[in-house]
């Protein structure tokens, strides 16, 4: 996307060149791909149809809560909050470094 707003082509070349200005070693076989994939595709036309499929997916915190409430009941479903928030606060504890350090 980035090689097609600044004028190129979504070819390997291109992406292989912004992947490294930002420092990245990208896989060959897998940057061809992806050039292979967006050859002779429309770029806005592709990203209107990722849009759309995005619209259609649920809120990621959905899916666990609903699937304790499924599974558990009420009891399972009122206790499934507070253990989520427990285990955000163990990972934010764990990482070793604040925001401004």
């Amino acid at each position: 996307m980035l090689a097609v707003l600044g004028g190129g082509e979504p070819n390997a070349a291109n992406i292989k060149k912004i992947l490294s200005s930002v420092g990245i070693d990208a896989d060959d076989a897998k940057v061809d791909m992806v050039a292979k994939e967006l050859a002779g595709k429309n770029i806005e036309e592709l990203l209107e149809q990722g849009k759309e499929k995005l619209g259609t997916m649920p809120a990621a915190g959905a899916a666990p809560a609903g699937g304790a409430a499924a599974a558990g009941g009420a009891p399972a479903a009122a206790a499934a909050p507070a253990k989520v928030e427990e285990e955000e606060e163990e990972e934010d504890d764990d990482m070793g470094f604040g925001l401004f350090d």
